[in-house]
């Protein structure tokens, strides 16, 4: 019987098993000097980079990308740069491989531990940024994991441009090229084979809007690490100082409206609301942000402002668009982002510290904040040097995912003959 041809991406698979078996017993100065050689790449080839992003660019405005998700696209020569700096910053990182803990003696003499070793082959689905790409390469190969990168057709020149760059730096360290993987079709196919991908796939990581994690979700055979969509919250209470507020809700709206720890829902005590609706509208004003707002917030604010709808406050905009909602206090407050939130990143402004305290006990998000905007959800903010991704479900990892997220353990024991 003849055998089936393998398609394209099981064949980038096999090749990615073989080199996470090398990655797996590799030095940390190996990996550390891939990645340097990486950075001092990027920064060398970046009129290549820039070259490439322009043909996305091109072809997304003709396509007719909104405004935000085109600046999620667009790389220039600052981006480039900080691109490079976080590749570093990971270089300077500890290795999370190899590290042993929890050393037991146990009554019959065995000595019994956990050490920390990569997860195998990580495939990464994501959507329009291509700085995704790096950070999920880098982050692998510092943890000794191949990856299988599939990017958004929107991002396609500029990811193939930062593969290629990466591939031919990693070689020239003695590392295996195939470490770093790229899907060359962008069809909802190739989705679906890594998906399908239980021979040559260890964990998968999707990186999305909501169609996309939903697809995921559902039809996944592989393992994945779900990271959801970003509805986050801002939620303004009676005590809060209302200068900091004004300042917290226009840094977590827009200072990137397109990325997923962007506020999406302003909240607000009616207490103060009268007060402070005007102060965040003006604010808001200098980017032409879109209000969606309850009655009472049509009351305070007038006619410029659009009556929400239920599924606003489900709504992940990624644009300069706002839900607005005037609550009953607290209680009101987190039952609403229980209701409407995605578990991602909501914040609470208040001058009360059992108010403050509260809110961290009761709100069940990945990141839970304190007088701060929302926008501080981020790998490199975290002190992770990059992120493979924002994690909202509660198995293996949550939250921003650094090096030791993309680590498993084994036991390792030690004996001297025992036999049970």
């Amino acid at each position: 019987m003849e055998e089936k041809a393998l398609t394209a991406i099981e064949i980038q698979g096999a090749a990615a098993k073989l080199a996470a078996a090398v990655l797996r017993t590799s030095s940390t100065s190996i990996r550390n000097d891939a990645l340097v050689r990486i950075a001092a790449a990027i920064l060398e080839k970046k009129q290549q980079i820039l070259d490439a992003n322009a043909i996305d660019m091109k072809e997304a405005q003709e396509s007719g990308m909104t405004p935000a998700l085109l600046d999620r696209l667009l790389l220039n020569s600052d981006r480039i740069d900080s691109i490079a700096h976080s590749v570093t910053d990971v270089v300077r990182l500890a290795d999370p491989i190899g590290q042993v803990e929890q050393m037991e003696t146990r009554p019959n003499g065995l000595i019994i531990g956990k050490r920390t070793v990569p997860l195998g082959v990580i495939g990464m689905i994501y959507e329009a940024r291509p700085n995704v790409t790096v950070d999920a390469a880098v982050l692998c190969l510092k943890s000794a994991n191949a990856v299988i990168l599939r990017g958004g057709k929107e991002a396609f020149n500029s990811n193939n441009a930062f593969v290629d760059i990466m591939r031919e730096a990693i070689a020239q360290a003695g590392l295996p090229e195939d470490s770093i993987a790229h899907v060359q079709d962008t069809s909802r196919d190739s989705v679906d084979h890594l998906l399908n991908g239980t021979a040559f796939i260890d964990v998968l990581i999707p990186r999305g809007g909501a169609g996309l994690i939903n697809h995921v979700v559902a039809n996944a055979k592989v393992p994945i690490i779900e990271t959801g969509i970003g509805v986050c919250h801002v939620y303004v209470e009676s005590t809060a100082d209302l200068d900091m507020a004004e300042k917290i809700i226009y840094n977590a709206k827009c200072r990137r409206p397109s990325v997923c720890n962007a506020a999406e829902t302003l909240l607000v005590d009616r207490s103060i609301a009268d007060k402070f609706l005007p102060m965040a509208k003006r604010v808001l004003d200098q980017n032409n942000t879109e209000l969606r707002g309850c009655p009472e917030t049509q009351k305070i604010l007038g006619d410029s402002v659009i009556p929400v709808t239920e599924e606003d406050y489900y709504a992940e905009f990624l644009d300069y668009v706002l839900a607005v909602k005037v609550v009953d206090g607290f209680d009101e407050a987190v039952s609403h982002i229980a209701k409407y939130g995605s578990a991602h990143s909501d914040a609470i402004v208040t001058s009360d510290y059992a108010m403050s305290n509260r809110f961290l006990d009761v709100v069940d998000s990945a990141a839970v904040y304190v007088n701060a905007s929302t926008a501080f959800t981020d790998g490199g903010e975290f002190g992770l040097g990059a992120e493979i991704g924002i994690s909202t479900q509660k198995m293996h990892a949550r939250g921003p995912m650094g090096l030791k997220e993309l680590t498993s353990t084994k036991f390792i024991i030690y004996g001297e003959g025992q036999v049970r």
